[in-house]
């Protein structure tokens, strides 16, 4: 497959709507997490998180549908925490890791109460 992780990225989330209108109707909802070579790492979230039929619906439901609308090679892998299921040390992504938004979080807090003492003085 000749196309850029950001590429791939893109065309998901752009398809991503469609493709989360079946697992809505269950209770749960689809989290993408990032591409590598062509692999796309999802998360089930909501009532499908955890679900024995999770695997089903991420070959039979996601990646059948992805590989429909963008290209009929594409991988979809559930990171649901078992070990064949992870995401790869390096991936591409455009979403913010959470521990940096914890981070700048707590810098702007801290800049507020620094500012508040500034003003007083």
């Amino acid at each position: 497959m000749n196309f850029e992780d950001e590429d791939i990225y893109e065309a998901v989330k752009h398809h991503l709507p469609v493709v989360n209108e079946y697992v809505n109707s269950h209770g749960g909802a689809i989290d993408l997490l990032g591409t590598k070579n062509g692999t796309i790492y999802i998360e089930l979230t909501g009532t499908c998180h955890g679900c024995a039929m999770s695997l089903m619906t991420t070959k039979m439901v996601v990646q059948k549908k992805l590989r429909e609308l963008i290209h009929p090679e594409l991988i979809v892998v559930n990171v649901d925490g078992t070990p064949e299921n992870v995401l790869p040390e390096t991936y591409y992504t455009q979403e913010t890791p959470e521990e940096e938004q914890v981070f700048e979080e707590e810098v702007s807090v801290y800049d507020k109460i620094k500012n508040m003492f500034v003003r007083e003085k």
